[in-house]
């Protein structure tokens, strides 16, 4: 089956097209190998290993590191080769055969072939819960079979159509088998792979350092030059969380790069001269998850008032830019197979009031409605990895205070935020999650996965398996629409806004590339 035709569906909404940052357009000339980059990072990230990585500061230096099967062609959403020269794909998607490059090895001298490839897919399964998108991406995995040298053919138990897709995330990067032995806490500091870069120093909370590896010679086939090495010679990843830091240090020179621009600092930086680049990320927009095991959230018209209370544009017009703009859907715009359910997301206070006292929540005197005597409090727990995150909470708040919720915001570092998640003592928590392809939200809600809303719905997981079960875009579309309807119509999550990735430039920089999932590549960026 051809490529075209397994990620086919992503052509039916349009994917953003791909954006290369350049500090000074067309006057950049030809690029220069050599120097040094210093990027500054909105977030500590949590785990060099891509693997385990979860959020996208964690992510930006872990893909520097490992290279994957395939790419991702971020204008056509085309898969197209990288690790894999070819593959091919039976009919009902439950068999891959991946034909490797002859010439790769990893970082230590091991070569990258089948058998490498087996190990880091079987080793996935085994990290479990420390891998929750690497594993939702392999739901279903029965073995990897080493037909020869550069051959492998990865079979599912099921149909599985995303797993194409999902060969050209970092998640499913590829390992040196020394680093697949060693402990998974371990990998998160000492990570070796086939990349253009190799790690020499991570330090918890401080930076990352990453120095070019010589002898790179087998990069995306969507890269400038993917039969060399990278043009940078050393890439540093610097955590500076204070967004005015950020922006003063990249004004001053003393950082090249920055992500996690503020909203209130893009014009600034616009007026200095300075380069702006934006690309929208597709997945799951910024939104409360309901944990639904707790005894309000559990109502399913509680849900709909939340939901109702929330006036999204004033959200993006007061905290935002216009970078950014209002959820519309389960799913965010860029992402495969979208559908508009702007319907579903409209803001009727009055309609919330109705449900709420449907609910038996009365008025109370204070302004926050109670029932049998208690108020109506939520706890809502966030991590602090985006700036934009407490003010958008913040007006939130007040907006859920104005049909008489009481809402108490409880802020969690990004190693906190999953423990806090697992164990479930909140009402809802605030995240996102980005990738291209539509089973996003199986990995979000199914049962057999992370399912940290812990939804207990038989339908809907018979849903999320089905839209998996189709290449044809004219089959999995309609499943798609549906799918992202019913979780709003139930409540499942309540989306707000879509992310945008925001970076600031020095004039020097050049080529620093958007992945299709809106993650960065640093393999033909240049300075000069």
């Amino acid at each position: 089956m051809p490529a075209a035709l397994l990620c086919g569906a992503l052509l039916v909404s349009g994917c953003s097209s791909a954006a290369s940052s350049s500090g000074s357009g067309e006057e950049a000339g030809e690029p220069i190998s050599g120097g040094e980059l210093t990027f500054a990072l909105a977030s500590a990230p949590t785990c060099a290993d891509p693997q385990q990585a979860g959020t996208n500061d964690s992510i930006y230096p872990a893909r520097q590191l490992v290279d994957s099967l395939t790419d991702q062609d971020p204008e056509t959403g085309e898969i197209v080769p990288w690790l894999a020269e070819s593959w091919e794909v039976n009919e009902d998607a439950t068999v891959y055969t991946f034909t490797l490059r002859e010439d790769v090895t990893f970082s230590d001298g091991a070569p990258l072939d089948a058998e490498a490839l087996r190990r880091n897919l079987d080793g996935i399964v085994e990290l479990g819960a420390r891998a929750p998108l690497a594993t939702s991406y392999l739901t279903g995995y029965q073995d990897t079979e080493v037909l020869d040298e550069l051959t492998a053919e990865v079979t599912f138990e099921r149909p599985n159509a995303q797993f194409l897709q999902a060969t050209s995330t970092p998640a499913l990067g590829l390992l040196s088998p020394a680093t697949l032995e060693s402990d998974p806490a371990d990998r998160c500091v000492t990570v070796v792979g086939s990349g253009p870069f190799t790690l020499e120093e991570y330090r918890l909370n401080s930076f990352v350092r990453q120095v070019r590896r010589e002898d790179y010679a087998w990069g995306s086939s969507l890269w400038d030059e993917p039969e060399g090495p990278a043009r940078l010679e050393r890439l540093t990843f610097e955590v500076i969380p204070e967004s005015g830091v950020r922006t003063g240090g990249l004004s001053s020179q003393q950082v090249d790069a920055i992500g996690g621009v503020a909203p209130q600092d893009e014009a600034t930086l616009e007026a200095a001269g300075l380069t702006l680049d934006r690309r929208a990320n597709p997945g799951l927009p910024f939104s409360l998850f309901p944990q639904l095991e707790r005894p309000i959230p559990a109502d399913p018209r509680v849900r709909q008032a939340v939901s109702l209370a929330i006036d999204r544009q004033e959200v993006v017009d007061t905290v935002l830019s216009e970078s950014y703009r209002p959820a519309t859907s389960s799913l965010a715009s860029t992402t495969d197979l979208y559908a508009d359910h702007s319907e579903l997301l409209a803001h009727d206070p009055a309609a919330a009031e109705a449900l709420l006292a449907e609910a038996g929540w009365e008025e109370g005197p204070n302004g926050i409605r109670v029932r049998d005597g208690q108020p109506l409090h939520l706890d809502i727990v966030w991590g602090a990895n985006f700036g934009p995150n407490q003010p958008s909470l913040e007006l939130i708040q007040q907006q859920l205070r104005e049909v008489g919720i009481d809402v108490t915001l409880r802020t969690v570092t990004i190693a906190e935020y999953n423990a806090v998640r697992e164990e479930g003592d909140y009402d809802y928590a605030w995240s996102n999650t980005t990738r291209t392809d539509p089973d996003i939200l199986r990995a979000a809600f199914s049962s057999e996965l992370a399912n940290l809303s812990r939804v207990d719905d038989p339908d809907l997981e018979a849903l999320l398996h089905e839209q998996n079960a189709s290449v044809d875009p004219e089959v999995r579309g309609p499943l798609v629409e549906r799918l992202q309807r019913e979780l709003l119509e139930k409540g499942y999550l309540v989306p707000v806004f879509e992310l945008t990735t925001v970076l600031g430039l020095d004039g020097d920089v050049h080529d620093l590339d958007f992945e299709a999932s809106s993650r960065l590549q640093f393999h033909d960026t240049w300075r000069g």
